[in-house]
């Protein structure tokens, strides 16, 4: 491992302004996913700011039905949380998907958030990558790239997006609250994660030193009526080849709303908006959620090794919107 320094700021102001002072430095939350990489030589921040305590780590409710979820809380703790099951259970069951138990124990909200790809390509440094070195090429594209994005990816990358928690958030419309430089701002999570278009190597619209400090989820009654489906190579930690978030309001057998967000098919979580404007207004049918699920992925673009994951999605999202339809209320 290379050396580094390790500060820690008494508020995120003074945090901020640490981070600011050193271009290849880093903050440190849980650390599940940034030590990882420093073991692996692929992240080599010369300081870390440990962030852990400056942030709140509690789930708190908001005056209009909604809640706020500070950065620091871990993530076992957050899909234990009362409020989350019984309002939101979509993103319990997304954050009981990932990793293990032990590690859900110390990541946090903000940092899953900001988990880097999993590409092989990407954690090995003695092959090229874009994303990891920026012009060097992306051999996944000619190489082992089942894993990898039908949606959304460029010709300078193709890797996934690893995390559950924010697709389910971006199926609920959630807001990122982030202190930086500049001072704070809200950023819808729909726009928080980038595709890579010619710049891979930027994962999110994040500046240098912006620090997630809190996540707010909007109210939304039929939430209750959501669920979080992921497929992957064995029952647990493993990240998904594809996975389905979906929050279904109906009645009398039409579907009055819908929400929908898809993960490990693209560079980003990626919001199903195609398929919700079809499935809204109509009736709540399994050939009307094939249909759906089809016009969304009508624009894939997958590679040899991974063109199992476009029926894959289709059936995943089909049996998901069934499996809510046909449960209770």
């Amino acid at each position: 491992m290379r050396p580094f320094r390790y500060a820690r700021a008494d508020d995120v102001t003074g945090a901020v302004a640490l981070l600011a002072e050193s271009p290849d430095g880093a903050f440190l939350g849980g650390g599940t996913n940034l030590v990882d990489l420093m073991k692996l030589d692929v992240a080599t921040p010369d300081l870390l700011v440990d962030v852990r305590r400056l942030t709140s780590d509690q789930v708190e409710e908001l005056p209009d039905g909604g809640i706020r979820i500070g950065a620091a809380t871990p993530n076992s703790d957050l899909a234990a949380h009362p409020l989350v099951r019984s309002r939101y259970p979509v993103l319990s069951q997304a954050l009981l998907s990932g990793a293990s138990g032990q590690l859900r124990n110390l990541a946090t909200a903000g940092g899953n958030l900001l988990q880097r790809t999993r590409c092989v390509y990407f954690q090995n440094v003695t092959t090229p990558c874009n994303k990891r070195e920026p012009g060097t090429g992306c051999p996944a594209i000619d190489g082992h790239h089942r894993e990898l994005a039908i949606l959304g990816a460029s010709p300078e990358c193709v890797a996934t997006h690893p995390s559950d928690f924010a697709v389910a958030l971006v199926a609920l419309d959630a807001t990122v609250h982030t202190e930086g430089p500049d001072g704070g701002r809200r950023i819808p999570i729909t726009e928080l994660h980038r595709l890579p278009g010619g710049e891979p190597h930027r994962d999110t619209v994040l500046a240098h030193g912006e620090l997630i400090t809190a996540i707010e989820v909007p109210p939304l009654a039929f939430a209750t009526r959501s669920r979080y489906r992921k497929v992957r190579d064995r029952a647990s930690y493993a990240f998904a080849l594809v996975s389905v978030a979906a929050a279904v309001d109906m009645t009398d057998g039409i579907v009055r709303d819908v929400r929908i967000a898809l993960g490990g098919v693209a560079p980003k979580p990626w919001r199903a908006s195609r398929a919700e404007e079809l499935l809204r207004g109509g009736p709540a049918r399994e050939d009307r959620f094939r249909a759906a699920a089809e016009a969304e992925l009508a624009e894939a673009v997958p590679l040899p090794g991974n063109a199992f994951k476009v029926p894959l999605a289709r059936n995943t999202l089909t049996r998901t919107l069934l499996d809510l339809v046909d449960g209770p209320a």
